[in-house]
């Protein structure tokens, strides 16, 4: 029998994991491109699993909160397949999470990974949202018909009351489970997280009829993909969700963005939306999942 070991990952190991990370999907993976941040992460650990001594896996767990952890990057060599290695590190991700005091782990997995998603249920989490990802150019001149359209404004301060009463009453919120993303990264929604939000200028709100009507979170990134305005969290309804998209693909030119990137609720009614303010989607969906560590 091979001998199996989970460790925390070392410099040395970064070759042999990249080898195996190759052909993840057509274009590759993105772990080069993380690998340095994850292996210095002070709020997470790098993990490997080697088959005698071999690396054949990897991880990555990181605390994103004082009680959210959030699992990432299980990768294993097709050659060391069926040993039961994301088994392994599933469980090494969440012990560690839970040493560190998460009382809660969350993930993200394509709607097509069987596999993933099997290790995932298997392990007691429940999927609690899912998103489809949208991606449109800037709008450099907008149309007579588009100028018209009413536009989002940032929130201030003042607004996060009126923001929290609009999400718990929302029907879009607890179908995609509170979340925000950003970088595939999923963050539950809170005060704090609104008020930082909001501080940061990354908060903006739809007023129609004398009343919140809509609001969108949207911040930028930087990334191997370059410069763009990532929405993480939209709410509204489909006429206010599709303005609100498409002001944003006319502020970001100012902003010296190159394109917009959404997380986009897996709802009928705000994919539409998002289609009617001209974005693209590939067909593809990510399913979240969370579970309780205590």
């Amino acid at each position: 029998m091979p001998y199996i070991e989970t460790r925390e990952a070392r410099p040395e190991d970064r070759e042999a994991v990249l080898a195996f990370c190759v052909h993840t999907w057509e274009w590759g993976d993105y772990i080069e491109y993380v690998w340095d941040e994850w292996l210095h992460d002070p709020n997470g650990k790098l993990f490997v699993a080697t088959v005698d001594g071999q690396p054949a896996g990897v991880a990555h767990v990181q605390m994103l909160t004082e009680n959210d952890a959030w699992l990432e990057g299980i990768r294993v060599d097709p050659t060391y397949r069926q040993l039961g290695l994301a088994t392994t590190l599933h469980q090494a991700m969440q012990l560690e999470a839970m040493q560190r005091g998460a009382t809660n782990a969350r993930l993200v997995t394509e709607s097509t990974n069987i596999a993933a998603i099997t290790l995932t249920e298997h392990g007691g989490f429940r999927r609690i949202g899912a998103f489809a990802p949208f991606k449109a150019a800037p709008v450099a001149t907008p149309s007579k018909q588009q100028y018209a359209l009413q536009k989002p404004q940032l929130a201030a301060a003042a607004n996060i009351p009126d923001i929290i009463d609009y999400l718990n009453a929302s029907s879009i919120f607890p179908a995609t489970g509170g979340i925000y993303y950003y970088g595939f990264t999923a963050y539950p929604i809170t005060g704090k997280l609104l008020e930082s939000k909001v501080a940061a200028g990354q908060v903006y709100i739809l007023r129609r009829w004398e009343r919140l009507d809509g609001i969108v979170i949207a911040e930028p990134r930087e990334g191997h993909q370059g410069r763009q305005l990532s929405i993480g969290y939209i709410d509204g309804t489909t006429e206010s969700i599709s303005m609100m998209a498409y002001a944003l693909r006319t502020l970001i030119t100012d902003q010296g963005l190159e394109h917009v990137n959404a997380y986009v609720p897996d709802l009928m009614m705000v994919r539409d939306a998002f289609v009617g303010a001209e974005y693209e989607w590939d067909g593809k969906v990510f399913y979240t999942y969370e579970k309780g560590l205590i």
